[in-house]
């Protein structure tokens, strides 16, 4: 069985390496190529177009990319077909994968795809794409199935796989950890995950770092994107004095007392690793603007949305200042009186969220021929 995958951010580099890993168990024999990351690759995926090409941002850089855009659909409809697959995965990536779906339906691939654009909270009239031209549908959202359901579309939901990917995560003790990346044993960690597109970087991350400086008796170190370069972190920030770890998120996270994130998946990991964090998101101002007329949610980060409380702080835009953001970190640092109800919430986030095997179910599902 030979198998497309497209894939655009690291969050969708990470879920499809993983699935592949999988798929490749259950179907030894099964090829893969398609766009995707490092991660992709060390599973086998012949990767044909990288993400740390493919990421833009917010409406306004979408039109400003316009003809890159372009240019990748017409290179992704030519790479489809020059390989045949049998199956098309499309993993999240929603406003080039919903495009390609319907292209790729008409030319009469089987499509399958893989955690859910996010039509519940905004252009619900995706709907009918989804349900027009997806064979199969994997949600790992809770509330996705039902939402679904209300259209009548079936959808599978196996649970969440990140809590799957954490669960089996074993770190190395505080000490070994600081002892590898020459840091201070005496000092807490607080992590900062300034996302992964080139656009997150430069309107968010000086902000965080000017933030860490108010913050003397902590150190901090910032979860590099592995689809960016080491320099442009330093080109954003001159002097940047903050260690920079790439591809070791995990790592990270297993050991910080509190964190600044920028909204996304990093979100749901930063709680299902227990971590009490302050979500931060900046933006061009005519895509926020635009984004807060079509948004039919009143929370942008996962933990808040799955809770349908809030539960984490979210700073958008001008409420993301230098002030605000110190203001809201102290109250997420263990002497806070916050902290414990923080974690309070986040355990009963991993219940609704606990499944076991969600990627070998999903692999399964999709190896599954329909005569089985």
């Amino acid at each position: 069985m030979k198998y497309f995958i497209i894939s655009g951010e690291a969050s969708g580099d990470l879920h499809a390496s993983n699935l592949v890993k999988q798929i490749k168990i259950i179907e030894p024999e099964a090829e893969f190529e398609g766009w995707g990351g490092d991660l992709c690759i060390a599973q086998g995926v012949k990767i044909t177009k990288h993400i740390k090409d493919l990421a833009f941002m917010g409406f306004v850089e979408v039109v400003q990319n316009l003809n890159k855009i372009l240019k990748n659909f017409k290179t992704c409809k030519r790479q489809i077909l020059q390989y045949n697959p049998d199956k098309i995965i499309f993993v999240d990536y929603p406003g080039f994968n919903l495009k390609m779906l319907k292209w790729a339906k008409k030319h009469n691939f089987e499509t399958i795809y893989f955690i859910s654009p996010n039509v519940w909270a905004w252009k619900t009239s995706r709907v009918k794409i989804i349900r027009d031209f997806t064979d199969k549908m994997f949600v790992i959202l809770p509330f996705e199935k039902d939402f679904y359901a209300k259209y009548e579309i079936e959808v599978k939901y196996y649970g969440n796989p990140l809590v799957d990917l954490i669960n089996n995560y074993k770190p190395d003790t505080y000490e070994e950890f600081c002892k590898k990346y020459i840091l201070s044993l005496d000092k807490k960690l607080i992590a900062i995950l300034p996302g992964s597109r080139k656009q997150e970087l430069k309107k968010i991350l000086p902000i965080m770092i000017k933030v860490s400086e108010q913050f003397p008796e902590y150190q901090f170190i910032i979860a590099g994107a592995p689809s960016i370069n080491k320099n442009l972190y330093y080109k954003i920030v001159p002097n940047l004095q903050i260690p920079i770890l790439f591809d070791k998120t995990y790592e990270i996270l297993s050991h910080s007392t509190s964190a600044l994130v920028k909204s996304g998946t990093a979100t749901l990991e930063t709680a299902l690793f227990k971590v009490p964090q302050v979500v931060c998101y900046k933006a061009n101002k005519l895509s926020i603007i635009i984004a807060k007329k079509l948004a039919k949610v009143i929370y942008i980060s996962l933990p808040n949305l799955i809770l349908q409380k809030q539960a984490v702080v979210e700073l958008i835009q001008e409420d993301f200042s230098i002030e605000r953001t110190i203001f809201e970190l102290k109250k997420v640092l263990p002497e806070s009186e916050n902290y414990q109800q923080i974690k309070d919430d986040y355990e009963k986030l991993y219940d609704l969220l606990n499944n076991s095997e969600v990627y070998g179910n999903i692999a399964r599902e999709i190896v599954r021929r329909e005569k089985d």
